[in-house]
């Protein structure tokens, strides 16, 4: 069986345990503490980051983008058939979700509504981009779900943890962001994806008294307003 080495809260973690969720490929995992990492880690681990995943023959692979690319070469592809320029594109859009879970998870820390706002742009132009490419749905190409969802089912999980907790909805000016936020939820994968204590270890972590998002609907600063925030170290 594979071995998945993880830190609970990193979404790029989550991306990779999120396809095996998807596809239904047993693995086990095991959580290490990024402030004290265990020297057998370091030894087989380049970058000394997670996700790391072990091949049942020993391999320690690392790098998000490598390691899914790896689960959709030695088992059966989300969505089947597709041609060389739609899983290239697939790609892309892939990457345009994890290289913004760094901006997220700084967004989410921000200290102020100042800060949020700003930090916020970022996030609105990307999400900006994928409202503009979702078409009637459920899912990011239509009727199936494909491996563009799963790379950005850790920044819709997060936001939607964000909502429940402080109120405060990342996809308030995106409806089809919003729309597709609710058909991932449905499909329960990104709970499974996760640690049980996954939503203790992220509030403690981003939604503390410490954070404008944390302080939620019990704050007594200023409302955010979202129409000033134009739509247009976790892991390592």
């Amino acid at each position: 069986m594979i071995k998945i080495v993880s830190f609970k809260i990193c979404p790029f973690v989550q991306r990779v345990t999120a396809l095996l969720e998807a596809k239904h490929i047993p693995y086990e995992i095991e959580y290490i503490d990024l402030s004290d990492k265990p020297q057998w880690f370091l030894d087989i681990s380049p970058t000394g980051q997670v996700p790391l995943l072990v091949t049942e023959g020993g391999t320690a692979l690392f790098e998000s983008d490598a390691i899914v690319e790896y689960i959709d070469e030695v088992t059966t592809p989300l969505v089947k058939e597709i041609t060389p320029e739609q899983r290239a594109i697939d790609r892309a859009w892939s990457y345009q979700a994890t290289k913004h879970y760094l901006v997220q998870c700084s967004t989410m820390q921000s200290a102020n509504q100042e800060t949020l706002a700003e930090r916020s742009e970022k996030l609105n132009k990307a999400f900006a981009k994928a409202e503009k490419k979702l078409a009637a749905g459920p899912y990011f190409n239509g009727e199936t779900m494909g491996n563009v969802d799963v790379a950005w089912l850790p920044l819709l999980h997060r936001a939607l943890i964000v909502e429940q907790h402080s109120g405060y909805d990342f996809f308030a000016d995106f409806p089809k962001m919003k729309a597709w936020q609710g058909a991932i939820a449905k499909t329960g994968i990104a709970e499974k994806s996760v640690p049980a204590d996954f939503g203790e270890a992220f509030t403690n972590f981003y939604l503390s008294e410490k954070t404008f998002l944390g302080r939620g609907a019990n704050s007594n600063e200023a409302p955010i307003e979202k129409t000033t925030v134009v739509g247009g170290g976790c892991c390592g």
